[in-house]
């Protein structure tokens, strides 16, 4: 499967409205601290703006709501993967992408046959605190010699000056937060990102 390269995460569908038309073809809404009703109504209108530009969404979690809202894909930490029904995802027929940080969450996604897996952090990250320290790029070469065909998210620190080492190192895709989220043209920068990987 070939999935586009630049893979952006935001937290609200106000984002997507913003960076879509840009020429975003994968996000992924990842909403955090807000109830079901106001994160199904996110779900909903990032879907619909999806629809309108052709574009992939990622629904992060919530696997219930996407489920509800007639989702395609879903992720999931390893956390979430305690918690979700993962025969009633496959049987609604949506594509999963799983988190993985050492060799043990990596034979558990593999054995979920996901359609794509993401390392992280790559590079120090300020998104969250994490028990992981960066992966490095070996460990992305590591991890695609692994996985083979299946695309291989990296994240975690990204910023565009990377982005090649990670591709260079076997990611197939790179995915980013913060580099866009807190800088202080974000438009300009998605217009950067999506420039360089073409």
């Amino acid at each position: 499967m070939s999935l586009p390269r630049f893979y952006p995460i935001f937290d609200s569908a106000a984002w997507f409205a913003r960076m879509l038309p840009l020429g975003v073809r994968m996000a992924q809404l990842r909403v955090k601290d807000r109830s079901e009703a106001e994160t199904r109504a996110e779900i909903r209108a990032a879907k619909a703006l999806c629809e309108a530009h052709g574009a992939i969404l990622i629904v992060n979690d919530y696997w219930r709501l996407a489920l509800d809202e007639g989702c395609d894909w879903l992720h999931l930490g390893q956390e979430d993967l305690d918690a979700a029904d993962l025969g009633a995802v496959r049987r609604a027929g949506l594509k999963l992408g799983v988190s993985t940080h050492d060799q043990a969450e990596l034979d558990r996604a593999l054995a979920l046959t996901p359609d794509y897996i993401a390392l992280g952090p790559v590079w120090p990250t300020i998104l969250k605190k994490m028990k992981w320290r960066e992966q490095g790029l070996d460990r992305v070469t590591e991890w695609k010699a692994r996985i083979g065909g299946i695309p291989l998210v990296a994240i975690g620190g990204l910023n565009i000056a990377r982005a090649a080492s990670a591709f260079a190192a076997g990611a197939d895709v790179v995915s980013v937060v913060t580099d866009i989220t807190l800088n202080a043209d974000p438009e300009a920068r998605v217009r950067a990102w999506l420039e360089a990987t073409a």
